[in-house]
């Protein structure tokens, strides 16, 4: 058993993967065994074939390479990785990210020094090296309602400030999936990732699972490990892609928060799009959804084909 499975998800984006793994490699330290999983989730035959011979020739013998033939999403296409990962703890780290330093070292080292950590993550930079949002707070109605900024006036104890730079570790509530380190057994016992997600919000629904409903450990921020994070490189922007935010959204608040919850949010969005569609009736569709309550079956995952 390896002490880190690295499990990384391909999608049409063969050259960020591939400065990854390059990355993991240059940076990782050898005071930790780690495997890498590189998951390919129904990428065009091109961009597949590019990665495998890029891998190929690296001919690495911790490195497995599996192909699915069928688009899972995030949460699903992590879920398939995690079937070849042989591991004390997964790190789920996006494609589209490079590492600044020994994060995975650090991390492990947080991890197995913290009892009462189940989850963590490094710090968040994007390409510029600005420091970036590295957590979140639980997806609720109030939130939701709110807003953040409200949450972390009112009561700045449970909800630190997220644009605040922190230079010690930090108890959170949920942290980014572009980087998030679990515990294998919590993760385990949970079930992982909700593959009904095809996309957003998937990491936010495994840290209330594991926090709220079997308490198995917290969340931290860990700001001595930091990544670089390019983001949205395997996701274009889209109104295919907003619908499924709003999707994921309900979907999780639901599942998380309850019916009431839910329903209220559903009509105050029903309501705020209706009005916003008088301005911009291309904000006709996300107003339909609304109405419809965002069915999981007007998702991405519902339209997905088998790929050769």
């Amino acid at each position: 058993m390896k002490d880190i499975s690295a499990i990384i998800i391909n999608y049409n984006s063969s050259t960020f993967t591939v400065n990854c793994i390059k990355s993991i490699l240059e940076k990782t330290s050898n005071s930790i065994s780690f495997e890498l999983i590189i998951v390919d989730n129904a990428s065009e035959l091109e961009d597949y074939i590019k990665l495998k011979g890029a891998i190929n020739q690296l001919n690495l013998p911790n490195l497995k390479f599996v192909r699915s033939r069928y688009n899972t999403g995030f949460g699903g296409g992590n879920m398939f990785g995690v079937q070849f990962a042989n591991a004390k703890y997964y790190a789920f780290i996006n494609n589209d990210t490079i590492l600044q330093n020994d994060c995975l070292n650090i991390v492990f080292n947080f991890l197995e020094n913290n009892a009462e950590a189940a989850i963590c993550c490094p710090q968040q930079y994007n390409e510029l090296n600005e420091v970036q949002k590295s957590f979140d707070h639980f997806l609720s109605l109030k939130r939701e309602l709110f807003g953040r900024k409200i949450l972390e006036k009112t009561n700045p104890t449970k909800y630190p400030k997220r644009q605040k730079v922190y230079s010690q570790p930090l108890k959170v509530q949920s942290v980014p999936g572009s980087f998030l380190v679990v515990k294998t057994e919590q993760f385990h016992k949970v079930g992982g990732f909700d593959t009904n997600i095809f996309l957003y919000y998937e990491e936010t629904d495994l840290c209330y699972r594991i926090a709220k409903n079997s308490k198995m450990g917290d969340c931290y921020l860990v700001p001595e490990g930091k990544y670089t994070h390019f983001k949205g490189q395997s996701t274009e922007k889209s109104f295919a892609i907003k619908k499924e935010l709003k999707i994921s959204l309900l979907y999780v608040l639901r599942k998380n928060s309850g019916y009431l919850a839910y329903q209220v949010l559903r009509w105050w969005l029903t309501v705020k799009f209706f009005f916003k569609t008088l301005i911009k009736p291309k904000s006709f569709p996300l107003f339909l959804l609304f109405l419809k309550g965002a069915p999981i079956s007007a998702s991405l995952k519902q339209k997905q084909i088998i790929a050769n």
